[in-house]
């Protein structure tokens, strides 16, 4: 297929942050220039500034696209037929514990997923549309089983927080994945033991 003038610039935009991705996670942020971000896209570092102002930019729309993806992952694997607890492990695997494990993985990636400073934003909307996806979830889920969550003292929106809640502390705790997944799986079964009837 090949490229439209209206698709050019978005797929070298896309090429730039790819190319960016790399270099943040070899040389880290603070290290990584400009000059770095073009020599890997081979593109001229007049041509990367048409399409971003500074690195920062870059960093942030890498983030964007990343956390947008994840949030999508997640919808997917929500949308996907089985048990609910499978559902809900394999959307918080897919959109937090292996999109972490990724980058964590690689010698800067630490550096990259922890620029919190400049992401707060991005991340706090993220955080929110997986909560408003967990949610949805638990609350399809209620009504599938005839459960009352109100009568159990519940609402699917606390549900969905404490799991949220247990999944930081778990990040904070343990870089691993397999353990996060286990201590997530706890969570994950105790909120479908309160969707029982």
């Amino acid at each position: 297929m090949t490229e439209t003038d209206e698709t050019l610039p978005e797929s070298r935009r896309a090429h730039v942050l790819a190319s960016a991705t790399k270099v943040f996670l070899a040389y880290g942020f603070a290290r990584a220039t400009m000059d770095d971000i073009a020599r890997a896209a081979e593109m001229s570092r007049p041509a990367i500034y048409q399409y971003f102002k500074n690195k920062t930019e870059i960093y942030r729309s890498i983030a964007s696209v990343m956390l947008d993806q994840s949030v999508d992952q997640a919808k997917a694997a929500f949308a996907q037929p089985g048990p609910f607890a499978n559902r809900m492990e394999r959307a918080v695997d897919v959109s937090i514990i292996s999109m972490i494990a990724s980058f964590s993985t690689t010698p800067h990636g630490a550096e990259f997923l922890d620029m919190k400073s400049g992401l707060s934003d991005l991340i706090t909307a993220w955080r929110g549309q997986l909560l408003d996806l967990m949610t949805m979830a638990i609350d399809a889920e209620a009504k599938r089983t005839g459960v009352d969550l109100g009568a159990k003292g519940f609402t699917a929106e606390m549900l969905a927080e404490s799991l949220m809640d247990r999944l930081d502390g778990i990040k904070a705790r343990t870089i691993d994945p397999e353990a996060q997944r286990q201590a997530s799986r706890v969570q994950i079964c105790l909120i479908d033991q309160a969707l029982q009837a």
